[in-house]
């Protein structure tokens, strides 16, 4: 009988032990379980968060696209041609006087083309520009988006130290214009978007961001104290062409590039060109 006692405790004991066993288990699952669901839920809240954050106000898939195809017609083309008198080299060679004789040593005209860009501030055609895209030319012709032929332009106005020009063109009085910003109010990080005709290709947009503010670079004989740095690509033929921000305002011209280094490009300030175009008495601002 004692034996048959002893065997049943001991039954009851490893009986017991499973039951508490597998209710440890069970409990562990289902604390797993509702742990595993908290994560989750925690997870998505996280993502919609940093979804909802990371969203820019007033930025949409079509936003860039929508602003250029408004500023993209007050971007113009400029070309320019110089007239210049260089002395014929053959003239001064031992060997051709030789066999030639002593020719005649008057200069002979030379006509030198640019290109470079601009845009209209003025629905009646007054333009936007770089100095340095009109400096010594004897003829300036504009093209204007929708208009057939290029048009005569005259310089109104022009700025070598801060390397601007106004231009103004007759060709109505209806233009599409673009409105100068507060490059003031522009930060580093901020969408900018330059147009432009680099190399002949007209109304080209690249776009990045503002780099940096303040620069002073060297360019030539010509400082420029006080430039915007940009990754917006600016090539040959962007000078004087806008840098816009995301509601199709001037914050910056284009005026130069590093040529010894990639994504570095830099523009006058808007804020500095409103002294220029404030001199002018037909001011669209």
């Amino acid at each position: 009988m004692n034996a048959i006692r002893h065997n049943r405790f001991l039954l009851g004991i490893i009986l017991g032990a499973l039951i508490a066993g597998s209710a440890f288990t069970g409990g562990m699952l289902m604390a797993s379980r509702h742990v595993g669901a908290i994560h989750t839920a925690t997870l998505a809240d996280l993502q919609a968060s940093q979804a909802q954050s990371s969203a820019v106000p007033g930025l949409g898939p079509e936003t860039i696209a929508d602003m250029v195809a408004a500023a993209g017609p007050a971007v113009v083309e400029i070309q320019t041609e110089e007239t210049t008198q260089v002395e014929n080299p053959f003239f001064d060679n031992p060997l051709f006087q030789q066999f030639f004789g002593q020719g005649s040593s008057q200069p002979q005209a030379e006509v030198q083309q640019g290109l470079g860009s601009g845009f209209l501030i003025s629905p009646d055609g007054l333009i936007m520009t770089n100095e340095h895209v009109i400096d010594g030319a004897t003829s300036i012709m504009v093209t204007i988006a929708g208009q057939s032929q290029p048009v005569s332009a005259t310089v109104v106005n022009s700025d070598t130290d801060d390397d601007l020009a106004l231009l103004q063109v007759n060709a109505g009085s209806n233009l599409p214009y673009l409105k100068l910003g507060d490059s003031d109010n522009s930060r580093v990080g901020d969408w900018a978007i330059a147009i432009g005709n680099p190399y002949g290709l007209d109304n080209t947009v690249t776009v990045g961001v503002i780099s940096a503010k303040g620069r002073p670079i060297t360019v030539g004989n010509h400082n420029y104290p006080n430039l915007l740095q940009t990754d917006a690509s600016i090539n040959p033929g962007n000078s004087g062409g806008p840098l816009l921000d995301l509601n199709g305002e001037v914050i910056g011209i284009n005026t130069a590039v590093d040529e010894q280094a990639q994504g570095i490009g830099f523009a006058i300030p808007s804020n500095t060109a409103e002294t220029l175009i404030n001199s002018v008495n037909n001011n669209p601002t």
